[in-house]
């Protein structure tokens, strides 16, 4: 009884995981955009010179937004390059929110493959805390060059936060501790996503970061 009733769980998990995430995911865009936010409230009013009705117009308001937001990627993709750098130039030039956004930055450019740069500046890597068999987190070298500390040399990881890998803790550790991991980008993201579901039973580990 125990064993099938295992197997039915571990059946259902997966699904259960993904329906997790979608409804989690959709509560928290509601949550910014819902009928009763500020961002909500303003595609109603747009939506108000076409309907009287606070849904419709809430709808068409939608709309009219995804309509923009697609115009605007018609313009991004003739002038991206121009666009992309003078937002970058305008963002890094703010203090706190620039470092936001540059670490934002990053994990778009690592997720996007057309981005060759991006996906070269950052890699997985282990990092066993305390040294060899020691806790070990999968996380992100922004670059393969230490810094010194003292006389030690350490590198600088960013361990992302699950289940939206979008953040995380910026740690310098001891070279030493930190090992370069046989993982793609995208699996990284989906370990992260799925908060460990979707782990692989064993990882290689590779050279020395």
């Amino acid at each position: 009884m125990k064993r099938v009733f295992l197997a039915g769980v571990l059946l259902l998990l997966p699904l259960a995981v993904t329906v997790a995430l979608v409804v989690w995911t959709v509560t928290l865009v509601y949550g910014f955009v819902g009928p009763g936010t500020f961002v909500g409230r303003f595609l109603t009013s747009i939506g108000f010179g076409f309907s009287s009705s606070a849904a419709i117009a809430y709808l068409i308001g939608i709309g009219v937004m995804v309509a923009v937001i697609y115009l605007l990627g018609l313009v991004a993709t003739v002038l991206q390059e121009r666009l992309e750098t003078a937002l970058d130039q305008i963002m890094r030039r703010i203090p706190l929110i620039g470092t936001v956004y540059d670490l934002s930055r990053r994990f778009v450019s690592m997720v996007d493959r057309k981005d060759a740069d991006g996906l070269k500046s950052m890699s997985p890597v282990w990092v066993f805390f305390g040294g060899d068999k020691g806790a070990a987190v999968l996380a992100l070298l922004p670059t393969p060059e230490p810094i010194m500390v003292g006389e030690e040399s350490y590198h600088a990881i960013l361990v992302p936060s699950a289940p939206v890998p979008i953040g995380g803790g910026l740690i310098y550790v001891p070279a030493s501790w930190v090992v370069q991991a046989d993982v793609g980008m995208d699996q990284l993201m989906s370990i992260y996503v799925t908060m460990g579901v979707s782990s692989p039973k064993s990882i290689r580990l590779g050279p020395p970061a």
